[in-house]
């Protein structure tokens, strides 16, 4: 143990407190998180069908739709997860909501949503304060039980219709919320939680 006590030092000084870094971070976890959810499973699903289902409209059009509606949605559940991980380390943690909730904004806005989406993204930013000040009236969510606004969204909008994937809903959750916490653990490894919450109260300030 003596021996690990000093690699275990200098990663604790790499880990960032930068609100630039975390931002960034945000919001490609939140691309990532309904990204890998969407394809892989369409991938699975259609098989040896998938490259040609690439090539067909009456497929590419919904799975679009699908992959911007969810990002959209799970834009928002990444930033859930980053402040409910961050609350304990603020003595003050409504102060939190304005700088986190403008990173997703942030996010959102430089992420080339298409027009037919920009009113459903305009809204997810808009209600973003709302859904983190509710988050702070209970304790701080594990990511293994936050609420995911994109769970539904993603399975309304998958381009593969219901009667062909009956008994499937827990395994495409499953994935998603797999996602979310792989973000967590990188989350975890990669910033400091005390000092980047500085950063961000006195960003907001």
């Amino acid at each position: 143990m003596r021996v690990l006590a000093p690699l275990t030092r200098v990663l604790q000084r790499r880990r960032s407190a930068d609100p630039a870094r975390f931002g960034a971070f945000l919001a490609a976890r939140g691309a990532y998180l309904a990204q890998k959810t969407v394809l892989d499973y369409c991938a699975v699903k259609l098989g040896v069908n998938w490259h040609s289902a690439l090539a067909d409209p009456g497929f590419t059009t919904p799975l679009t739709v699908c992959r911007w509606r969810t990002y959209l949605a799970a834009q928002g559940d990444i930033v859930a997860m980053a402040e409910a991980w961050l609350r304990p380390h603020v003595r003050e943690p409504e102060r939190l909501v304005a700088p986190i909730a403008a990173l997703a904004a942030g996010a959102i806005q430089t992420a080339g949503v298409p027009p037919q989406h920009e009113e459903e993204a305009e809204a997810r930013i808009a209600a973003l304060p709302a859904r983190l000040a509710r988050l702070q009236l209970a304790p701080p969510h594990a990511s293994t039980e936050l609420p995911l606004e994109s769970a539904p969204v993603l399975l309304e909008t998958l381009p593969i219709h219901p009667d062909l994937r009956k008994g499937e809903t827990v395994s495409i959750l499953g994935a998603l919320r797999m996602h979310l916490v792989s973000a967590e653990q990188d989350l975890e490894r990669g910033f400091d939680p005390a000092a980047l919450a500085e950063a961000l109260l006195a960003r907001g300030a």
